[in-house]
């Protein structure tokens, strides 16, 4: 028998009042892959997001997580099933400092593993180890971005959920990004990447979703995405 996906959503429908917003999607994330999702702005991507971590409700439809029922499952006993989610906008602390901000988040991952400690993430994260007693609103936001990924290490989580990981940052620093998320990758860490960035989602990612008004349009591998320019084009914009 296979191992059970780390996400395994099937049949989401998601309202926000009467604005139907998700159209009954499926969406599966296995255990070591990375997934690209997707789509122009207010497409449902976030909206998904929040779906499957209990931040909003599902109308109808069922979230399983590491092969358990958690539909209806508060967020936190959600993200403690081994997911870390890196939210659009940071939400670090602004008034603890960088080492205040990563040492609390710091605890086992979901079977008990500790692969993810203060001085790996350090050694990932040079920059960070320099500002160290700096408070979280005095650094760049690249900076900020990199404490944030930093901090969700520290959960040894075997899911990483990075909403819009590079927006706003300058090309040099979308770069440093890039090749962190490629180092998580090849840690062994599944991950879930929003990102308008076609090429660099598309070289990172093992498969990717497209979503359009909150329906699946597509929903493959990067190779077979890439070798359809017109795809992307008419539903990217790139």
């Amino acid at each position: 028998m296979s191992e059970a996906a780390l996400i395994d959503a099937r049949g989401i429908h998601t309202y926000y009042g009467v604005s139907h917003i998700l159209h009954g999607v499926d969406f599966v994330v296995r255990r070591g892959e990375t997934v690209g999702l997707m789509g122009r702005n207010g497409m449902g991507k976030t909206t998904l997001l929040r779906s499957v971590l209990g931040l909003v409700r599902p109308r109808r439809g069922e979230v399983r997580i590491a092969g358990v029922d958690m539909t209806q499952a508060a967020t936190h006993a959600i993200v403690r099933q081994g997911i870390a989610y890196v939210p659009e906008g940071r939400g670090i602390f602004p008034n603890l400092s960088v080492r205040e901000n990563l040492v609390m988040a710091a605890r086992p991952g979901a079977h008990g593993r500790r692969d993810w400690t203060f001085e790996r993430v350090m050694a990932t994260f040079p920059r960070l180890s320099e500002r160290l007693t700096h408070g979280g609103a005095q650094l760049s936001g690249g900076e900020q971005q990199m404490l944030t990924i930093g901090r969700a290490l520290m959960t040894n989580p075997d899911l990483l959920i990075l909403d819009e990981a590079t927006e706003g940052l300058a090309p040099k620093i979308s770069r440093e990004i890039w090749a962190i998320i490629g180092q998580i990758k090849q840690a062994g860490i599944a991950s879930v990447i929003v990102d308008k960035n076609f090429a660099a989602v598309s070289a990172i990612a093992d498969r990717v979703l497209i979503l359009v008004k909150g329906s699946t349009v597509y929903e493959g591998s990067s190779a077979e995405l890439r070798a359809q320019p017109d795809l992307h084009h008419k539903y990217l914009g790139v």
